[in-house]
């Protein structure tokens, strides 16, 4: 399928609320529009986890990143100009997005996407969207669309077709959690 109908096809679903299987600068994730609360509920009963354990999202750039918290630390522009792996950082103050989407203590995991795929679709959509692992909670993440199980395949809106045949073992991304008070913990 070509990547333009792909990523037509996917704002589609995520416009009406739905839950979209794609792949990102890391590891086949589940996704929905960060913003609806109905669309975040989905992908935790998809995953059959507690919503007490929140998700992150993926942006398209770093001027995104700042529509989602009352305050972004320097550091975190820093090491997002920085980095050359997959970074995800968890802020404190998270607003603008579904409230089940954010951790008990108000913070949000972010993560600006540098695959082409997954940036155009951020980009294109012009919001957050949800990105957690395509897997069951507690079982492995999957590494390749071949690791997803059928279990989540058949629970989702729509398939990306795109990257699909990568069989490339793919990582989650490094997690740092940055305190508005300088603080840095490496979660991951």
């Amino acid at each position: 399928m070509n990547c333009d109908i792909d990523l037509k096809n996917a704002i589609d679903v995520l416009r009406k609320g739905g839950v979209i299987l794609y792949p990102t600068d890391t590891i086949w994730g589940l996704g929905c529009d960060a913003t609806n609360p109905d669309a975040v509920r989905r992908i935790y009963e998809i995953k059959k986890r507690d919503d007490s354990k929140a998700l992150i999202c993926l942006v398209d750039s770093a001027n995104r990143m700042q529509r989602y918290f009352r305050n972004v630390p320097d550091v975190a522009w820093d090491m997002v100009d920085l980095t050359s792996t997959p970074l995800t950082l968890i802020l404190d103050g998270a607003s603008g997005v579904a409230p089940n989407l954010i951790a008990e203590d108000g913070s949000l995991g972010i993560r600006v996407t540098q695959e082409e795929f997954s940036r155009q679709l951020c980009y294109r959509f012009q919001k957050a969207i949800v990105s957690t692992s395509a897997n069951v909670s507690g079982q492995p993440s999957p590494r390749n669309f071949y690791d997803i199980p059928d279990e989540i395949k058949k629970q989702v809106d729509y398939i990306v077709s795109f990257r699909r045949g990568d069989k490339t073992a793919h990582q989650p991304s490094k997690i740092v959690k940055l305190g508005l008070d300088g603080a840095v913990t490496i979660i991951r």
